[in-house]
Protein backbone atom coordinates (compact mmCIF):
# COMPACT_ATOMS: atom_id res chain seq x y z
CA UNK A 1 0.00 0.00 0.00
CA UNK A 2 1.67 3.01 -1.21
CA UNK A 3 0.73 5.58 1.65
CA UNK A 4 0.14 9.65 0.70
CA UNK A 5 2.76 12.05 0.97
CA UNK A 6 2.87 15.95 1.80
CA UNK A 7 3.58 15.97 -2.19
CA UNK A 8 0.14 14.46 -2.23
CA UNK A 9 -1.32 17.69 -0.26
CA UNK A 10 0.25 20.52 -2.07
CA UNK A 11 -1.48 18.76 -5.13
CA UNK A 12 -4.66 18.46 -3.57
CA UNK A 13 -4.49 22.01 -2.99
CA UNK A 14 -3.29 23.11 -6.48
CA UNK A 15 -6.95 21.24 -7.57
CA UNK A 16 -8.95 22.93 -4.82
CA UNK A 17 -7.64 26.43 -5.46
CA UNK A 18 -10.56 28.59 -6.31
CA UNK A 19 -12.83 25.97 -5.87
CA UNK A 20 -12.59 25.16 -1.66
CA UNK A 21 -13.18 28.10 0.76
CA UNK A 22 -9.81 29.00 2.47
CA UNK A 23 -11.44 29.19 6.22
CA UNK A 24 -11.09 31.49 8.60
CA UNK A 25 -8.79 30.80 12.01
CA UNK A 26 -10.81 32.17 15.27
CA UNK A 27 -9.27 32.44 18.32
CA UNK A 28 -11.03 33.76 21.57
CA UNK A 29 -9.42 35.59 24.08
CA UNK A 30 -12.26 34.44 27.14
CA UNK A 31 -10.45 30.63 26.18
CA UNK A 32 -6.82 31.95 26.15
CA UNK A 33 -6.97 33.20 29.45
CA UNK A 34 -9.12 30.54 30.60
CA UNK A 35 -5.95 27.95 29.52
CA UNK A 36 -2.96 30.15 29.44
CA UNK A 37 -2.59 29.53 25.87
CA UNK A 38 -3.02 30.65 22.39
CA UNK A 39 -5.41 28.66 20.50
CA UNK A 40 -6.35 28.60 17.32
CA UNK A 41 -9.31 27.51 15.77
CA UNK A 42 -9.51 26.62 12.10
CA UNK A 43 -12.86 26.76 11.26
CA UNK A 44 -13.91 24.46 8.53
CA UNK A 45 -17.68 24.82 9.68
CA UNK A 46 -17.22 27.80 6.66
CA UNK A 47 -16.05 25.00 3.82
CA UNK A 48 -18.26 24.31 1.43
CA UNK A 49 -21.15 22.13 2.09
CA UNK A 50 -20.09 23.27 5.93
CA UNK A 51 -17.37 20.70 6.72
CA UNK A 52 -13.81 19.88 5.69
CA UNK A 53 -15.15 16.90 3.68
CA UNK A 54 -15.58 19.24 0.33
CA UNK A 55 -11.90 19.40 0.40
CA UNK A 56 -10.92 15.36 0.26
CA UNK A 57 -13.97 14.52 -1.97
CA UNK A 58 -13.47 17.14 -4.25
CA UNK A 59 -10.29 16.26 -4.78
CA UNK A 60 -10.56 12.60 -5.11
CA UNK A 61 -12.75 13.12 -8.22
CA UNK A 62 -11.19 15.55 -9.81
CA UNK A 63 -8.12 12.99 -9.60
CA UNK A 64 -10.03 10.81 -11.83
CA UNK A 65 -9.43 10.16 -15.47
CA UNK A 66 -12.09 10.45 -17.93
CA UNK A 67 -13.73 6.93 -18.21
CA UNK A 68 -14.60 7.10 -14.77
CA UNK A 69 -15.89 10.20 -14.41
CA UNK A 70 -18.23 9.05 -17.04
CA UNK A 71 -19.04 6.26 -15.44
CA UNK A 72 -20.12 7.79 -11.90
CA UNK A 73 -18.70 7.48 -8.30
CA UNK A 74 -20.75 5.72 -5.67
CA UNK A 75 -19.80 6.64 -1.75
CA UNK A 76 -20.67 5.97 1.69
CA UNK A 77 -21.09 8.20 4.37
CA UNK A 78 -23.83 9.75 7.82
CA UNK A 79 -23.63 12.83 5.84
CA UNK A 80 -20.72 15.49 5.34
CA UNK A 81 -19.03 13.19 2.79
CA UNK A 82 -22.32 12.29 1.22
CA UNK A 83 -22.71 16.31 0.58
CA UNK A 84 -18.87 16.54 -0.07
CA UNK A 85 -18.97 13.98 -3.08
CA UNK A 86 -22.47 15.12 -4.09
CA UNK A 87 -21.39 18.79 -4.55
CA UNK A 88 -17.82 17.71 -6.09
CA UNK A 89 -19.67 15.82 -8.67
CA UNK A 90 -22.61 18.36 -9.30
CA UNK A 91 -19.17 20.48 -10.01
CA UNK A 92 -17.65 17.87 -12.28
CA UNK A 93 -20.40 16.62 -14.30
CA UNK A 94 -19.85 13.11 -12.68
CA UNK A 95 -23.18 10.97 -11.47
CA UNK A 96 -23.36 9.94 -8.34
CA UNK A 97 -24.90 7.49 -6.00
CA UNK A 98 -25.20 8.34 -2.35
CA UNK A 99 -25.09 5.55 0.22
CA UNK A 100 -26.42 7.24 3.61
CA UNK A 101 -28.04 5.38 6.89
CA UNK A 102 -31.49 6.39 7.83
CA UNK A 103 -30.69 8.00 10.76
CA UNK A 104 -28.74 10.69 9.31
CA UNK A 105 -29.32 14.04 10.00
CA UNK A 106 -32.32 15.05 7.80
CA UNK A 107 -30.40 18.32 7.04
CA UNK A 108 -27.57 16.07 5.30
CA UNK A 109 -29.73 14.07 3.34
CA UNK A 110 -31.51 16.77 1.90
CA UNK A 111 -28.24 18.80 0.79
CA UNK A 112 -27.20 15.43 -0.30
CA UNK A 113 -30.07 15.78 -2.87
CA UNK A 114 -30.15 19.16 -3.28
CA UNK A 115 -26.83 18.53 -5.25
CA UNK A 116 -28.11 16.15 -7.25
CA UNK A 117 -27.02 13.18 -5.72
CA UNK A 118 -28.89 9.53 -5.78
CA UNK A 119 -29.40 8.50 -2.16
CA UNK A 120 -29.86 5.35 -0.77
CA UNK A 121 -30.67 4.65 2.24
CA UNK A 122 -29.59 1.62 4.65
CA UNK A 123 -30.23 0.37 8.62
CA UNK A 124 -26.21 0.92 10.36
CA UNK A 125 -27.22 -1.04 12.78
CA UNK A 126 -28.53 -4.28 10.63
CA UNK A 127 -26.93 -3.50 7.42
CA UNK A 128 -23.19 -2.98 6.24
CA UNK A 129 -23.00 -0.02 3.85
CA UNK A 130 -20.18 -1.07 2.41
CA UNK A 131 -21.59 -3.83 0.58
CA UNK A 132 -24.07 -2.06 -0.46
CA UNK A 133 -21.74 0.01 -2.18
CA UNK A 134 -19.59 -2.62 -3.46
CA UNK A 135 -23.13 -4.27 -4.61
CA UNK A 136 -23.02 -0.66 -7.02
CA UNK A 137 -19.66 -0.73 -8.59
CA UNK A 138 -20.01 -4.57 -9.29
CA UNK A 139 -23.57 -3.73 -11.02
CA UNK A 140 -22.35 -0.38 -12.49
CA UNK A 141 -18.79 -0.03 -12.74
CA UNK A 142 -18.89 3.20 -10.69
CA UNK A 143 -16.15 4.23 -8.45
CA UNK A 144 -16.05 3.92 -4.95
CA UNK A 145 -15.00 6.91 -3.26
CA UNK A 146 -14.87 5.79 0.43
CA UNK A 147 -14.79 8.65 4.02
CA UNK A 148 -11.36 8.01 4.47
CA UNK A 149 -9.49 5.05 2.96
CA UNK A 150 -8.14 6.46 0.05
CA UNK A 151 -5.09 8.43 -0.40
CA UNK A 152 -6.75 11.31 -2.59
CA UNK A 153 -9.09 12.01 0.27
CA UNK A 154 -6.59 11.86 2.77
CA UNK A 155 -4.39 14.60 0.65
CA UNK A 156 -7.65 16.72 0.31
CA UNK A 157 -7.98 16.95 3.95
CA UNK A 158 -4.44 17.78 4.91
CA UNK A 159 -5.00 21.14 3.12
CA UNK A 160 -7.07 21.94 6.18
CA UNK A 161 -4.11 21.45 8.73
CA UNK A 162 -1.62 23.28 5.90
CA UNK A 163 -3.86 26.17 5.87
CA UNK A 164 -3.42 26.42 9.58
CA UNK A 165 0.03 26.54 9.50
CA UNK A 166 0.49 28.73 6.50
CA UNK A 167 -1.58 31.19 8.31
CA UNK A 168 -0.17 31.48 11.88
CA UNK A 169 3.13 29.41 11.75
CA UNK A 170 4.62 26.19 13.86
CA UNK A 171 2.45 25.08 16.43
CA UNK A 172 3.52 22.96 19.91
CA UNK A 173 0.33 20.99 19.95
CA UNK A 174 -2.80 20.18 17.69
CA UNK A 175 -5.91 18.24 18.02
CA UNK A 176 -8.02 16.79 15.23
CA UNK A 177 -11.81 15.06 15.04
CA UNK A 178 -11.17 11.27 14.47
CA UNK A 179 -13.95 9.03 12.36
CA UNK A 180 -12.12 6.95 10.40
CA UNK A 181 -8.94 9.20 10.37
CA UNK A 182 -9.15 10.92 6.87
CA UNK A 183 -8.72 14.23 8.46
CA UNK A 184 -6.43 13.39 11.05
CA UNK A 185 -4.17 11.72 8.58
CA UNK A 186 -3.97 14.57 6.36
CA UNK A 187 -3.16 16.66 9.09
CA UNK A 188 -0.22 14.62 10.24
CA UNK A 189 1.42 14.51 6.62
CA UNK A 190 0.78 19.23 6.39
CA UNK A 191 2.62 18.66 10.15
CA UNK A 192 5.29 16.59 9.50
CA UNK A 193 6.60 19.06 6.44
CA UNK A 194 5.58 22.94 7.94
CA UNK A 195 5.71 22.17 11.40
CA UNK A 196 7.59 18.85 12.47
CA UNK A 197 7.90 19.81 16.57
CA UNK A 198 4.18 19.79 16.60
CA UNK A 199 2.35 16.94 18.45
CA UNK A 200 -0.90 15.89 16.67
CA UNK A 201 -3.34 14.42 18.84
CA UNK A 202 -6.83 11.70 17.40
CA UNK A 203 -9.84 13.06 18.96
CA UNK A 204 -12.78 10.14 19.52
CA UNK A 205 -16.25 10.30 21.51
CA UNK A 206 -15.32 8.33 24.72
CA UNK A 207 -17.98 5.91 23.42
CA UNK A 208 -16.45 5.15 19.89
CA UNK A 209 -12.33 4.93 20.85
CA UNK A 210 -11.93 2.24 18.34
CA UNK A 211 -8.52 4.39 16.82
CA UNK A 212 -7.63 4.67 20.87
CA UNK A 213 -7.68 0.73 21.21
CA UNK A 214 -6.07 -0.01 17.86
CA UNK A 215 -2.59 2.21 18.61
CA UNK A 216 -2.95 0.44 22.27
CA UNK A 217 -3.06 -2.98 20.67
CA UNK A 218 -1.05 -2.28 17.58
CA UNK A 219 -3.24 -3.84 15.38
CA UNK A 220 -6.85 -2.60 13.91
CA UNK A 221 -9.80 -3.06 16.33
CA UNK A 222 -13.05 -3.22 15.31
CA UNK A 223 -15.94 -2.19 17.45
CA UNK A 224 -19.67 -2.51 17.92
CA UNK A 225 -22.03 0.27 16.20
CA UNK A 226 -21.12 3.18 19.16
CA UNK A 227 -23.53 5.64 19.88
CA UNK A 228 -22.61 9.43 20.20
CA UNK A 229 -23.61 12.90 19.13
CA UNK A 230 -21.10 13.44 17.96
CA UNK A 231 -22.50 11.43 14.67
CA UNK A 232 -19.44 12.09 12.16
CA UNK A 233 -17.30 9.97 13.86
CA UNK A 234 -19.12 6.79 14.70
CA UNK A 235 -16.75 4.56 12.48
CA UNK A 236 -15.83 0.89 13.73
CA UNK A 237 -12.82 1.10 12.69
CA UNK A 238 -9.51 2.78 11.28
CA UNK A 239 -8.92 1.78 8.09
CA UNK A 240 -5.05 0.09 6.97
CA UNK A 241 -4.12 4.02 5.23
CA UNK A 242 -5.20 5.93 8.25
CA UNK A 243 -3.81 3.39 11.00
CA UNK A 244 -0.48 2.87 9.49
CA UNK A 245 0.17 6.93 9.06
CA UNK A 246 -1.27 7.62 12.99
CA UNK A 247 0.52 4.98 13.82
CA UNK A 248 3.84 6.43 12.69
CA UNK A 249 2.96 9.94 12.95
CA UNK A 250 0.30 10.80 15.64
CA UNK A 251 1.19 11.64 19.23
CA UNK A 252 -1.85 10.19 20.49
CA UNK A 253 -5.30 9.94 20.80
CA UNK A 254 -7.43 11.16 23.55
CA UNK A 255 -11.55 10.86 24.13
CA UNK A 256 -13.94 12.75 25.13
CA UNK A 257 -17.85 12.49 26.56
CA UNK A 258 -20.68 13.66 24.90
CA UNK A 259 -21.27 16.16 27.91
CA UNK A 260 -18.62 17.95 27.01
CA UNK A 261 -18.78 18.27 23.51
CA UNK A 262 -22.49 19.92 24.75
CA UNK A 263 -20.00 22.19 26.93
CA UNK A 264 -17.70 23.05 23.68
CA UNK A 265 -21.03 23.65 21.78
CA UNK A 266 -22.57 26.18 23.68
CA UNK A 267 -19.09 27.72 23.98
CA UNK A 268 -18.77 28.35 20.30
CA UNK A 269 -22.40 29.51 20.34
CA UNK A 270 -21.96 31.92 23.08
CA UNK A 271 -18.80 33.19 22.94
CA UNK A 272 -17.75 32.89 19.47
CA UNK A 273 -21.00 33.53 17.95
CA UNK A 274 -20.29 30.49 15.55
CA UNK A 275 -22.59 26.59 14.96
CA UNK A 276 -20.52 23.93 15.41
CA UNK A 277 -21.68 20.02 15.06
CA UNK A 278 -21.00 18.10 17.68
CA UNK A 279 -18.53 16.06 15.75
CA UNK A 280 -17.01 19.52 15.00
CA UNK A 281 -16.34 19.98 19.30
CA UNK A 282 -14.67 17.20 19.49
CA UNK A 283 -10.82 18.86 19.09
CA UNK A 284 -12.12 21.90 21.06
CA UNK A 285 -13.52 19.71 24.15
CA UNK A 286 -10.32 17.89 24.37
CA UNK A 287 -7.82 21.22 24.44
CA UNK A 288 -10.83 22.35 27.32
CA UNK A 289 -9.87 19.07 29.22
CA UNK A 290 -6.28 19.41 29.62
CA UNK A 291 -6.54 22.67 31.21
CA UNK A 292 -3.33 24.68 32.47
CA UNK A 293 -1.25 21.97 31.30
CA UNK A 294 -1.16 23.78 27.96
CA UNK A 295 0.24 26.92 29.69
CA UNK A 296 2.40 28.74 27.47
CA UNK A 297 1.88 27.06 24.11
CA UNK A 298 0.47 27.74 20.82
CA UNK A 299 -1.89 25.31 20.02
CA UNK A 300 -4.12 23.92 17.01
CA UNK A 301 -7.83 23.04 16.88
CA UNK A 302 -9.66 21.98 13.65
CA UNK A 303 -13.01 22.58 13.84
CA UNK A 304 -14.70 19.49 11.28
CA UNK A 305 -17.99 21.16 10.91
CA UNK A 306 -20.92 23.07 11.35
CA UNK A 307 -23.86 20.49 10.06
CA UNK A 308 -26.08 20.26 12.41
CA UNK A 309 -30.15 20.36 12.08
CA UNK A 310 -32.00 23.50 14.00
CA UNK A 311 -33.64 21.52 16.40
CA UNK A 312 -31.01 19.38 17.22
CA UNK A 313 -28.81 22.19 18.24
CA UNK A 314 -31.49 23.92 19.97
CA UNK A 315 -32.52 20.72 22.23
CA UNK A 316 -29.19 20.31 22.86
CA UNK A 317 -28.08 24.13 23.94
CA UNK A 318 -31.40 23.41 26.15
CA UNK A 319 -30.15 20.40 27.74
Amino acid sequence: MKLPSYEDVLLAASRLRGIAHTTPVLSSSWFNAQLGAQVFFKCENFQRIGAFKFRGGYNALAALPPEQRQRGVVAFSSGNHAQAVALAAQLLGIPAVIIMPNTAPATKKAATLGYGAKVVEYDRLTEDREQIAQQWVHNTGMTLIPPFADAQVIAGQGTAAKELFDEVGGLDELYVPLGGGGLLSGALLSAQALSPDCRVYGVEPETGNDAQQSLAQNKIVHIEPPRSIADGALTQALAPITFQLIQRYGAGVVTVQDAELIQMLRFFAQRMKIVVEPTGCLGAAAVWNQGKQLQGKRVGVIISGGNIDLTTFSQLLAS
